[in-house]
């Protein structure tokens, strides 16, 4: 699946319905595995997949992360998720996630990602609509 299609699967806040994966689809994901390259998208996609990270990202959130080249790694994505369990059993609803000088508003019942911005774009900010922060 190419980086437009996965933008597009992501973007709404209903998560994507997977079709059953052909055999040419398994053949493309072990060539691009054998040769050591996979990219932020392919990893959170298998891990989509596998229901191992259950966090979308927003149309907006992927236009941010990309305008603002802000990495996000699997490591990051699994200590969100964790964040998001408990803000959500906190009873928050929109939450500030905060993580060096990167900063997430998410969308708790939805589990989406609603923005994302980096130390430069949070300097004079005022994050309103929010009933929670996590600290990573």
């Amino acid at each position: 699946m190419n980086d437009i299609q996965f933008m597009k699967n992501y973007s709404a806040l209903i998560s994507p319905v997977y079709s059953p994966q052909t055999q040419s689809d398994s053949a493309q994901q072990t060539h691009k595995k054998a040769e050591g390259t996979s990219s932020f998208a392919d990893m959170l996609q298998e891990a989509v997949r596998n229901n191992r990270v259950n966090l979308t990202f927003s149309k907006h959130a992927m236009e941010r992360l990309s305008a603002r080249q802000i990495e996000v790694s699997p490591q990051l994505m699994t200590k969100m998720s964790d964040a998001v369990d408990k803000a959500g059993k906190k009873g928050v609803t929109e939450a500030l996630i905060l993580n060096g000088n990167t900063a997430f508003i998410v969308n708790i019942p939805n589990r989406v990602v609603i923005t994302s911005m980096n130390g430069n774009e949070m300097k004079e900010n005022i994050f309103t609509n929010i009933d929670g922060a996590v600290i990573l």
